[in-house]
């Protein structure tokens, strides 16, 4: 095939080889893409440390999971799906790109190792990803203008509709798509008969059969209209993504390397400054927005403004002042507003609180790990959080509902200001033959029974206490309770930002778990349980007692009889802090499921890693919010809706949420709910 004039880099413009415009362009436009993400990393330069390099090879699995295999996208399946074709049709034009600029002032370029038999593999992938994505983004748009998810509404109040954006940027991307493949049908029918084909049915091939036949002349100006349009459309989106949500095209990559490894756990108050020295720490919490981290700031870049984190967060649902997506798209509108690309950074200090986030927007989270759960580019949500509760409570703007019980916590030991001698009471009831030691007695065993503040105090919640003594009890498990000694384990402490509270808290329940020589630690309350395991250290191995049950189960140590009245339907609440926060879902399951004939159903769309939130444990019980409806109400009524008559949980708040819950909907005699070791106490065989 003649080079001239189906190449660029030979073609002329104005009478001046088009080629030194072809590589004007991309060095002009590298040079602003370089500028542009020179100022934007302005910001993470400025904030606060945060070191991500540890366990590589666990970031590098995440990179291929996450990010490069879209593991989450299809929990929401025609988006998800759609998005998975844009995304691999991108990686698979990359080279392709890259080959169009270089074409531009290298006559007849290919890329190393695209030449030959390969080449035409290629050619053929690359004109079918080119089709796939102009269909996938045509769907995009018309669902996006005409049928619009609600999670992609922007209330009045918080900014003004994406739709445009997105719709502006699906339309680059459809000209990228037509231009490539204009292109190149533009060759291919300029070859005519024998040469080489465009793959059957793709966009390419339907511009080669649109112009066969059309002169030479008229298909080479062609040919370098659509080179131009391509090329000034690729270094415009180029330079253009920074600007706004797609960002995470660039983003997302290193924000998932850089994601949490750990679930459960809270950034400590400043990395490096260990427990013992807080007290020299004259400041606690965020509360500028350099007081962010660099990891946090970059998931502010990252957010894909998907809505997925707000539509399945259990605050946004009740329409608490809270939705995940605007924390990161408000912070995002303010990096971009106080740190523009052209001009000087703003030094003016808006206050986080108040400036940007409302106190009862920060206060409304349950920090039930929904959204992180849900966000495919690895966005964290509960330490930023966490840490502008820090900076709320360190300036004494603490709501007066969680005053009384945190005085309490300081005083005694426990929300509600009870006598420490009275914290083991619950075991006057544990039943004859049954043996509950006391460390404040002295004594020790292998296994420690780490009750907590609600089970040990509040008179429905003891019920919980002695039935898990009774099952201990039957699977022959030596155990022992530290009672007056034993304080709050101080987990919803730490998260609503009394940092300081929760070390002293921390510091004496220490002392007394290792004056009880256990080799192991069991709970019923997963955010204890969660307390234990990620926010103490040295600590002996913590189990759930759902899991030691489905053990001894398993084992033979516990064996059941046949369910008394087998009409009822169960049901399993997934607690958050037993399952999203600490993988613990088949356990539960497994125990319940080996009662002779309980039947048990799922609440399909909302269990396991997607269980709906009762309304939050420790101090959310004492939290007064402003919302439309209980999240409890909610689970309830997912539950119903699945057919159950009984809801089965192993989290003590989840009980007590659910047992209100069932009240306020007017379902008391219609549906039960029962934890786990109430169920298990009563069908265990005598």
């Amino acid at each position: 095939m003649p080079h001239d004039p189906f190449s660029p880099a030979t073609a002329m413009l104005a009478g001046m080889p088009a080629k030194y415009l072809f590589m004007l362009i991309p060095l002009l436009g590298l040079a602003c893409f370089a500028w542009i993400i020179a100022r934007r990393m302005v910001p993470l330069l400025r904030a606060a440390p945060d070191p991500r390099l540890e366990r590589i090879p666990e970031r590098i699995f995440l990179v291929l999971k996450l990010w490069l295999a879209q593991w989450r996208q299809p929990r929401y399946v025609l988006a998800g799906m759609l998005h998975i074709v844009v995304f691999f049709g991108f990686l698979i034009l990359a080279a392709r790109s890259i080959q169009m600029v270089v074409l531009g002032f290298v006559d007849g370029f290919v890329l190393p190792g695209l030449g030959g038999a390969l080449g035409e593999v290629y050619n053929v992938k690359k004109d079918i990803a080119s089709t796939a994505v102009l269909v996938a983004v045509v769907i995009l748009a018309v669902r996006r203008a005409f049928f619009k998810p609600a999670r992609y509404e922007v209330p009045e109040k918080l900014g003004k509709d994406h739709t445009p954006e997105a719709l502006f940027v699906l339309g680059l991307i459809a000209t990228l798509m037509i231009s490539e493949s204009a292109f190149e049908g533009s060759l291919l029918a300029a070859q005519g008969e024998g040469a080489s084909s465009a793959t059957f049915l793709t966009l390419t091939w339907l511009f080669e059969r649109m112009l066969s036949g059309v002169q030479v002349s008229t298909l080479a100006g062609m040919n370098l209209a659509a080179y131009v349009i391509h090329d000034l459309t690729f270094f415009f989106f180029l330079c253009l993504l920074p600007f706004g949500k797609h960002f995470h095209v660039i983003t997302s990559l290193f924000n998932v390397f850089f994601m949490r490894l750990q679930t459960g756990n809270i950034k400590p108050v400043v990395h490096g400054i260990s427990d013992a020295q807080l007290d020299d720490v004259k400041s606690f919490g965020v509360k500028k927005f350099e007081d962010f981290t660099w990891k946090h700031m970059l998931d502010f870049y990252s957010c894909v403004d998907c809505g997925r984190c707000s539509d399945r967060c259990p605050a946004n649902a009740v329409k608490r002042p809270l939705s995940p997506r605007f924390i990161s798209i408000k912070a995002r509108d303010y990096a971009f507003e106080h740190y523009p690309i052209l001009g000087k950074s703003k030094t003016d200090h808006v206050p986080l609180i108040g400036g940007i986030y409302s106190e009862d927007e920060i206060w409304s989270c349950t920090t039930c790990g929904a959204c992180e759960e849900e966000c495919p580019v690895g966005i964290e949500y509960i330490d930023k959080i966490v840490d502008l509760r820090r900076g709320m409570v360190d300036d004494g703007m603490v709501p007066q509902s969680l005053q009384k019980p945190l005085s309490a916590l300081e005083k005694r030991g426990n929300p509600w200001g009870k006598l420490e001698k009275k914290r083991a009471e619950w075991t006057a009831g544990v039943g004859e033959g049954v043996q509950v030691k006391l460390v404040e007695k002295g004594e020790t065993a292998e296994t420690l029974y780490f009750v907590d503040s609600i089970t040990s105090y509040d008179d429905r919640m003891q019920k919980i206490a002695q039935a898990t003594a009774r099952i201990l009890n039957k699977g022959n498990v030596d155990f022992v309770v530290i009672g007056k000694d034993e304080k709050d384990s101080g987990h919803d402490v730490r998260r609503f930002g009394e940092e300081m509270l929760f070390q002293s808290l921390k510091e004496q329940n220490t002392e007394a778990i290792k004056a009880s020589e256990a080799r192991r630690i069991v709970v019923n309350d997963p955010h204890a349980m969660n307390a234990l395991r990620n926010d103490y250290a040295d600590m002996p191995p913590v189990q759930h007692v759902s899991e030691l049950i489905a053990d001894a189960v398993e084992s033979g140590k516990l064996k059941f009889k046949p369910l008394a009245n087998s009409s009822k339907t169960y049901t399993y609440h997934d607690p958050c802090y037993l399952g999203r926060h600490n993988g613990t879902y088949d356990a539960p399951r497994q125990a319940i499921d080996c009662i002779p004939g309980l039947k048990r159903v799922e609440m399909e769309g909302n269990c396991r890693d997607r269980s709906f939130c009762c309304g939050g444990g420790g101090l959310m019980l004492f939290y007064e919010p402003e919302e439309e409806q209980r999240m409890g109400v909610v689970r309830v009524e997912q539950a119903r809706q699945a057919g159950a008559d009984v809801i089965v949980t192993a989290c003590p708040y989840c009980l007590t949420n659910i047992e209100d819950a069932i009240k306020v909907a007017g379902l008391e005699g219609k549906m039960e709910v029962l934890d786990l070791v109430e169920l298990v106490d009563g069908q265990l065989q005598d």
